[in-house]
């Protein structure tokens, strides 16, 4: 009950605030917290990344091996996309098998990397219809402030721009970088009444209406999108979002590297 009451006055006071044209930090309706970007950070890893946004705090780690590839695609690598929300991370996050939140989480990341055509997955192609690299992309959320969608893909995108395939260590030739075909990046905004706000915190996320996560690349096309939350978005929020997107995005690539 408390915890309600609590929730209500919260609620209230972001409400007020977005009436007057203010966030609760006192950002713009745009603006991002502070990113901050550490590569090869794990030593076992072919590749790394750890990614801050505000006080949102996640790790990703690439691993790389060789394996079958699927049937219907039989001369391409293969990409595959976990994330793992720790106890430790926030008080809603439980041990055991991935919940909901963390199938959406590891589904719009791999759906980010996958559409936008990163990785030139024919490159890790090692014998057609035999043998292929498997790409592990492994999230660990270790503090959750909100927007984990954003920090998530860039500690992903930052990971892979770092790994090197490790080709002598399994006999097939010498170690080369990740080959990489195109550099996305996703922005993710909530509907807040009447409201958008890029980067929500926490509390922003727990009141929003609706919530839309979009990826473009670094030609300005549109890779994918992925609308979140029950509420709904007319078709000028949708085009306004887009396009703070892609002119959000030329800084946060700088940022990433």
């Amino acid at each position: 009950m408390a915890e309600e009451v609590i929730s209500q006055i919260k609620k209230g006071h972001i409400h007020k605030l977005l009436s007057m044209g203010r966030r609760v930090d006192g950002r713009a309706a745009d603006e991002y917290r502070p990113i901050v970007v550490e590569t090869g950070i794990i030593e076992s890893a072919q590749g790394s990344a750890r990614v801050k946004i505000g006080n949102t705090d996640v790790v990703v780690g690439i691993k790389m091996d060789v394996g079958s590839p699927f049937a219907d695609t039989p001369d391409r690598g293969v990409l595959t996309t976990n994330a793992e929300l720790i106890p430790l991370a926030s008080p809603t996050f439980e041990p055991g098998p991935p919940d909901p939140a963390a199938i959406e989480l590891s589904r719009v990341v791999d759906r980010g990397i996958r559409e936008s055509e990163m990785i030139d997955l024919q490159k890790l192609c090692i014998k057609e219809g035999e043998e292929v690299w498997i790409n592990f992309v492994d999230i660990y959320v270790l503090d959750y402030d909100g927007n984990l969608f954003d920090a998530c893909f860039y500690g992903a995108v930052a990971a892979l721009k770092n790994t090197v395939v490790p080709a002598a260590e399994h006999g097939k030739g010498d170690d080369y970088p990740m080959p990489l075909r195109h550099y996305p990046i996703q922005t993710t905004a909530v509907k807040i009444e009447n409201s958008i706000l890029f980067d929500p915190t926490l509390d922003e996320e727990k009141v929003a209406d609706a919530r839309l996560t979009v990826t473009t690349d670094e030609n300005g096309d549109l890779r994918a999108m992925q609308k979140g939350l029950a509420g709904a978005l007319t078709l000028d929020e949708v085009k306004g979002i887009i396009d703070a997107s892609l002119r959000l995005s030329k800084g946060i690539r700088e940022i990433i590297g």
